[in-house]
């Protein structure tokens, strides 16, 4: 099966190009993808050339991890029907060409793919381009639960995951953290909780700080703002070592963890609680363009401040 799907040869060296697929085993799915989405932290990072080594690396790759659509083949073993919407978080499903392989790193952007159906969600048919979001709900939520883990109290970065961030703590029916925001262009679409500017935040009692700048020369401030005891998340994705003054995080015995991407269970627990209207996807997605124009829309997700999330609609791609 042949199929279109956006292909970075190298750094921000980026088009849509005709790609053959796999063929489905009984376990699998064909899904034709109605929307993906561009991931401004991962992403940006294997667009732009910066991103350090990564199992699986390699240029040409297809991207994304963020896609859904409709199921148009169902093996008979796969537990899915034709027609069941899905949310899928990307796959290595792409054949290679005569010049070598072509990385399904993260795989998700192409107009359909081959996947497990161990690998996908069911979802609601009218989420539309919100279904996308599904994976970046699951990892704020994967940041925030298990063993001995604090709600944010402060949460840096108004991004589409501090938002998520902020919006999952509201659900869990904590206080409303506080959400730092140094871009005036994203310092707004708060509802329940306070944006601040952090030179106008006073606080230094916070028990944990969760971090989402992808900042790694803000851990020194960040311990400088926990209480005694508190303990600073890493969940964005930093490529500079993260490095941290040893003295005031032995006065503060700071603890520092590090969040990593979602399990299938976030995944599950993120579409109850959108299922249940405990938590809401809207206002995040503030772009969309055509596969079609994939570069500017990329070029638009990594450089323009107003976009928190941009989309791509693989239905009005000819």
């Amino acid at each position: 099966m042949e199929t279109r799907a956006v292909v970075l040869s190298g750094p921000k060296e980026l088009g849509l190009e005709p790609i053959s697929l796999v063929d489905p085993g009984p376990g699998d799915l064909v899904v034709e993808i109605a929307h993906s989405g561009i991931s401004t932290g991962t992403e940006k990072l294997f667009w732009s050339g910066t991103m350090p080594p990564f199992p699986g690396m390699g240029y040409p790759l297809v991207p994304g991890y963020e896609a859904e659509g409709v199921i148009l083949e169902a093996g008979p073993e796969s537990g899915f029907k034709v027609g069941e919407r899905v949310f899928v978080p990307g796959a290595n499903c792409f054949k290679p060409r005569e010049s070598g392989p072509v990385f399904g790193l993260f795989g998700g952007a192409s107009n359909h793919l081959v996947t497990a159906a161990g690998r996908v969600t069911r979802i609601d048919a009218g989420m539309g381009p919100e279904g996308a979001l599904l994976a970046l709900a699951a990892t704020a939520r994967h940041a925030i639960t298990g063993f001995d883990r604090a709600l944010p109290d402060l949460i840096v970065g108004h991004g589409v995951l501090g938002r998520l961030l902020a919006r999952l703590t509201l659900a869990a029916g904590a206080p409303a953290p506080t959400v730092w925001e140094i871009n005036p262009a994203r310092q707004g679409g708060a509802t329940g909780y306070e944006v601040l500017h952090p030179d106008n935040d006073p606080r230094r009692d916070y028990k944990a700080v969760y971090d989402v700048s992808g900042d790694a020369g803000l851990v020194d401030t960040l311990i400088g703002r926990i209480a005694k005891g508190g303990e600073v998340v890493l969940a964005g994705f930093y490529t500079a070592p993260i490095q941290f003054t040893f003295t005031p995080a032995f006065l503060k015995e700071a603890r520092l963890r590090v969040a990593a991407e979602w399990a299938p269970e976030d995944l599950l627990a993120t579409r109850a609680l959108i299922e249940a209207g405990a938590l809401s996807l809207a206002g995040l997605v503030t772009h969309t363009s055509p596969a079609s124009e994939a570069p500017s829309a990329y070029e638009t997700a990594f450089t323009d401040p107003d976009c928190l999330k941009m989309i791509l609609d693989w239905k009005a791609t000819p």
